[in-house]
């Protein structure tokens, strides 16, 4: 006799996934005719665990969290996904808090059923063990901050060669054998003992300057007895000793035999993801291609920033910090070459620069406030210098814009009293042209120069928009007519990108959206504040804005931001060029609902900026 249909229509969906589609069609079967089905509604708040009779919770259908004794989250979880199982494996009360996010149906399978299963497949059983291993690792591992001070001296090691010499090398061979592997020392050795090391600075200071020829022995010269550190020595240990015995080359040992040389540079080298040691290293370049290497290790930073689980709005700050490092450099370097400027000028930058949030990719928007009409002469000189600044940030990754709102271009490297005109002249007449721009030149920020004229040009424009209910309104229904991607009953609308897949637009249905809103109610406040996390606290200090519409647009903003970026992450990682589109199929059925979520808040929070400054105009 064949199963009944509940029984097949369980039995299909364990098929699907992982790790039950391993097993046996015997072993599938049982599992479908033991399951036990429940229910968990929101409202109910979170699971109860029966610690007396453990079970594998599969999720069906809803979603649910979890997490510790402390509040730390564990995982969110959806449809596909288990929970439960570090008790099954360790027999132990777990102590965890399984907090239900939407009403769902729940797949429960007892203990005595589970290690059947684990029985009937080695690939089954492999994949539990290894959940449980990986959720003990993720919250028994140190943070990034942590890692570098638990990092030993052996990672430094794995591409080196240890290149050594005889007490009885003359110092001619020694610095030929140096130049022929490119190091700036060598370990000295006999019988396979180390006795010393030569250093370049040895040969410039005991052998050169001494006026001794290369004939001498390597022996006669040669640093005795050198300290030396352990593989297994942490690199906050080799860098102490070598700073305290003031010295820049340090044997390895391992097992009382030397197994490489570190340097001074290879510990610096091993920090030059950090943002601090970027933007300190970008200060000290003299020259652009010097800045063009270092720019390259944005990605590999932005990539190691999102495997920490940074926020959003941290990354963009940190992303943002870098580019205005290379634009400071970069006018520094600019005015050496020029000369100084004839007269006081603001390099301004506007968008995502200015509101500090930039992401992967992200091209460059900018412009020069002077402080007077210039004369042929000196617009050519700040011409000259803008163009270098500019080609100088396409080729470290900035691209230029495709609008070309950027210094170089003529109207936007103007005086004081013409950029006071351009904004005058948007906010009396908003037209199509004039609403386009405020998306982008009412988020300014001053990067260089005089700060005086920048805040005599931000307050300029925050007098003229506050309280202007005219301008306020055209700007209002300029940003609703963009609508979150989300359609009737919730279902996403999808659009296709320049491959022709069906993706969803994180940036301009999504982020921006919020970056309007959040400008919009600033700009009608004459709030000086550009970027949208602290516009939106000062709306709540103000009581603009209610705590839970803060809050909403906040968590949305962090949210789709953060998937945004995470994306790009992916997309970079892959050798593909990082895009504001994702694919709804790459992302867990839980974190799009979560971010079905995001949208409804945002689409809550237009109908309100609707009926606050939009009435009689639909």
């Amino acid at each position: 006799m064949g199963e009944d249909i509940e029984i097949t229509e369980i039995k299909q969906f364990l098929a699907e996934i992982v790790p039950f589609n391993s097993l046996s069609e015997n072993a599938l079967s049982k599992a479908a005719r033991g399951i036990r089905i429940s229910y968990f509604s929101s409202q109910s708040g979170h699971v109860e665990i029966d610690y007396d009779n453990p079970q594998l919770y599969l999720v069906r259908t809803g979603g649910f969290e979890v997490r510790d004794k402390q509040g730390n989250l564990l995982d969110r979880l959806g449809e596909g996904e288990c929970f439960g199982y570090p008790s099954l494996l360790t027999g132990q009360n777990v102590n965890n808090k399984v907090t239900v996010l939407e009403d769902g149906l729940v797949y429960l399978l007892d203990l005595e059923l589970f290690k059947n299963l684990r029985d009937d497949s080695a690939e089954f059983d492999r994949f539990f063990n290894r959940a449980h291993a990986k959720r003990m690792k993720r919250f028994s591992e140190p943070s990034s901050q942590d890692q570098a001070i638990t990092q030993t001296v052996g990672s430094l090691l794995k591409n080196h060669q240890v290149i050594s010499t005889s007490p009885q090398t003359s110092i001619e061979q020694a610095a030929q054998l140096m130049d022929q592997h490119r190091v700036s020392s060598l370990i000295i050795t006999e019988s396979d003992q180390l006795v010393g090391i030569l250093t370049d600075r040895d040969i410039r200071s005991r052998v050169i300057a001494a006026g001794l020829d290369g004939k001498v022995l390597v022996n006669d010269v040669m640093t005795v007895n050198p300290s030396c550190v352990d593989r297994q020595a942490l690199l906050f240990e080799a860098s102490m000793l070598m700073s305290t015995h003031n010295i820049h080359h340090l044997p390895v040992i391992e097992d009382e035999k030397v197994v490489g040389m570190i340097t001074t540079t290879d510990l610096v080298r091993a920090q030059n993801n950090q943002p601090i040691f970027l933007i300190g290293e970008i200060n000290r370049q003299q020259h652009l291609d010097g800045l063009i290497e270092l720019s390259k290790k944005i990605p590999g930073l932005l990539h190691s920033l999102i495997l920490s689980d940074a926020r959003a709005d941290e990354i963009g700050r940190v992303l943002t910090l870098l580019s205005d490092s290379l634009t400071r450099r970069l006018l520094t370097l600019g005015e050496t070459l020029y000369g100084e400027p004839p007269f006081a000028y603001s390099w301004i930058v506007f968008g995502s620069s200015g509101r500090m949030d930039q992401t992967a990719g992200s091209d460059q928007d900018n412009g020069m406030i002077l402080a007077q009409q210039p004369t042929d002469e000196q617009d050519l000189y700040f011409k000259k210098l803008a163009q270098y600044v500019c080609y100088g940030l396409d080729a470290c990754g900035y691209i230029y814009c495709p609008g070309e709102i950027m210094a170089q271009t003529d109207k936007w490297r103007v005086s004081i009293s013409a950029w006071q005109k351009y904004f005058d002249r948007w906010i009396n007449s908003p037209d199509p042209q004039a609403l386009l721009h405020t998306a982008i030149f009412f988020d300014m920020r001053n990067v260089v120069g005089s700060s005086e004229l920048f805040e005599q040009l931000q307050q300029r424009v925050l007098t003229k928009t506050k309280g202007n209910q005219i301008f306020v309104a055209a700007m209002a229904g300029n940003a609703v007519a963009s609508k979150p991607p989300l359609g009737f009953f919730g279902k996403f609308v999808l659009e296709r990108d320049g491959e022709e897949n069906k993706v969803l637009d994180l940036k301009h249905r999504g982020v921006a959206l919020i970056n309007d809103i959040a400008r919009i109610y600033a700009l009608a406040e004459g709030l000086k504040e550009v970027n949208t996390s602290a516009r939106l606290e000062q709306l709540l200090d103000r009581k603009i804005l209610s705590n839970k519409d803060v809050k909403n647009l906040k968590d949305a903003h962090e949210f789709i931001a953060h998937m945004r970026l995470k994306n790009q992450g992916a997309q970079v990682k892959s050798g593909k060029p990082a895009t504001n589109y994702l694919r709804p199929g790459d992302i867990s059925a839980l974190l799009r609902h979560q971010l079905k979520d995001a949208f409804e808040a945002v689409n809550s929070a237009q109908n309100g900026l609707k009926m606050r400054f939009t009435r009689g105009m639909f």
